[in-house]
């Protein structure tokens, strides 16, 4: 899809490039992540009204560090540099230096604004400002035609600006929450300086995605793949919305879904929307071939492979069926494409590639544009219930990688009834919504507890419970001891097979959110 108002944001490794980028579609202009060795032939295809060069780990000043091309320069357009983004200015153009700080500054600090500019209008003029600093480098002095606008009490340069080409600079983020006023100097960025105009909402963006798919497909059929998660469910609705019988949802429940999921979700659909959904139960066939598995690797391929083949066979099932739908998003094209830095490809994604290669069929993206808590804000515009639209993520492959050894119906079962706890906890207490995900993980250990007078030799639970933006870094919840005290109670007194809970308080990185 083509937007009137784009901001391309380069990218030099940045653990916040996701959040610029979502920050500046809060603002209502739509934005796009591009590396940043993207060449200046393939930005004015893009056309964007406006750059925004993001952060990064790397230092300007060492052999091999990120660059980009000059003839951007010559694009005259509207330019923000952001920390690396501000000193690689100040290192390609005439007149800057840049030079290592003796004090390395990470986290707060405060921004004393030193010379009036429309990219700090409304901001407060007698006092300092809280802003996020994370810097190794600073600039020495400023390139020709650059002027300060302000500095920390250690950086003298920790703003600039050259009005004449639209070229301004922060050596702060003001992307992240830490900063005060971050929102409002973007805001001037985009409106006062580029000029945009706010364009992009989730009601634009289903009306246009409607009339998108009507052209992309015509009269032949999709077909889809539906795990009851959020992502899918949105484009099996926006899908059918578009083209009504014409798709053909696919659920194959693997056996690994939690308690009661696959019923809900099928029941739901079918009820509301009526979708051809064919409600494939293939329990006893993934358990069967996962007996006896403990490497966590192999369950994932086993599954995978197992949902390839039983997907494939009832898709082949289909007359006339071109394209698979799909539900790839945003930070998934992102990572296979990223240049460096935290956004690296860790691991290959199961919506980028996989199923087209082998079913020669033509793709159905409709939410690759969109970060996450967009899809939910589609899901809103669609009419979709709460437990569909605030469902925690799931992982493909389902509990088979929250049971630490092999899965078996048994501690499938246990493990079940001890999520629904968690869930239920959270979801009490108003917490649900707060955080990422929650969930019990089932360890391969067993020890010794007492209930009444009896001694018992029963397995341990973990519970994990995390607060993220788009699941590439997270940090462990502080849930309330109160809450996490009825969730340990109740577990230990409900589910029989567990006698202990134990909290992981982990960060990713360098945990990762599942255990497998």
């Amino acid at each position: 899809m083509t937007h009137s108002d784009t901001v391309v944001i380069l990218d030099f490794g940045s653990q916040f490039t996701q959040l610029i980028a979502r920050r500046v579609r809060e603002a209502g202009v739509y934005s796009e992540i591009h590396p940043c060795t993207t060449p200046v032939d393939k930005l004015r295809e893009l056309a964007p009204r406006a750059l925004i060069l993001s952060g990064g780990p790397s230092s300007v000043i060492e052999p091999g560090a990120p660059t980009l091309d000059m003839g951007i320069f010559d694009l005259d357009l509207p330019i923000l540099g952001i920390c690396y983004g501000m000193q690689l200015l100040s290192h390609l153009l005439p007149g800057g230096r840049v030079v290592s700080s003796t004090d390395r500054e990470y986290g707060r600090s405060e921004f004393t604004v030193a010379a009036a500019s429309p990219l700090f209008d409304g901001l407060p003029t007698d006092r300092g400002l809280t802003v996020w600093m994370s810097h190794g480098d600073r600039v020495k002095s400023p390139p020709e035609g650059f002027s300060v606008l302000g500095s920390t009490p250690t950086v003298d340069v920790a703003a600039m600006a050259d009005p004449a080409r639209r070229i301004y600079a922060l050596q702060f983020h003001p992307e992240v929450a830490h900063t005060e006023d971050g929102s409002l100097i973007l805001h001037n960025f985009l409106f006062k300086i580029a000029g945009l105009t706010p364009g992009w909402s989730m009601s634009s963006f289903v009306a246009s995605q409607d009339a998108a798919l009507r052209e992309q497909i015509g009269d032949r059929h999709v077909v889809c793949a539906l795990s009851g998660g959020v992502d899918s469910t949105v484009v099996a609705v926006m899908l059918h919305k578009a083209i009504g019988k014409q798709l053909h949802c696919i659920f194959v429940d693997n056996g690994l879904l939690r308690l009661n999921e696959g019923e809900e979700v099928a029941a739901y659909l079918r009820e509301h929307f009526d979708l051809n959904l064919i409600h494939v139960k293939a329990a006893d066939l993934f358990l069967s071939l996962l007996a006896g598995v403990t490497d966590p690797e192999e369950k994932r391929k086993i599954i995978g492979r197992t949902f390839i083949e039983v997907f494939e066979r009832e898709a082949k099932k289909l007359p006339g069926v071109e394209f698979l739908a799909q539900g790839t998003l945003y930070p998934d094209v992102i990572e296979s494409v990223s240049f460096r830095g935290p956004s690296a490809v860790i691991k290959s994604h199961h919506n980028v590639g996989g199923l087209p290669d082998i079913m020669k069929l033509s793709l159905v993206e409709p939410l690759r544009e969109l970060f996450k808590d967009e899809v939910r804000k589609v899901a809103v515009e669609l009419g979709l219930p709460d437990f569909i639209i605030w469902r925690h993520p799931f992982p493909g492959p389902g509990l088979a990688i929250r049971i630490i050894g092999e899965v078996t119906p048994k501690r499938l079962d246990i493990l079940r009834r001890a999520d629904k706890i968690v869930q239920a906890e959270l979801q009490a207490s108003d917490w649900y919504r707060k955080v990422w995900q929650g969930f019990a993980v089932l360890l391969p250990l067993k020890t010794v507890g007492v209930m009444g007078d009896d001694r018992t030799y029963e397995s341990v639970c973990a519970v994990r419970v995390v607060d993220s933006i788009d699941a590439m870094t997270a940090d462990w919840s502080r849930v309330p001891t109160e809450i996490l005290a009825t969730i340990s109670n109740r577990i230990i007194n409900e589910v029989k097979g567990i006698n202990r809970v134990v909290l992981d308080i982990s960060s990713k990185p360098p945990s990762t959110i599942e255990w497998e």
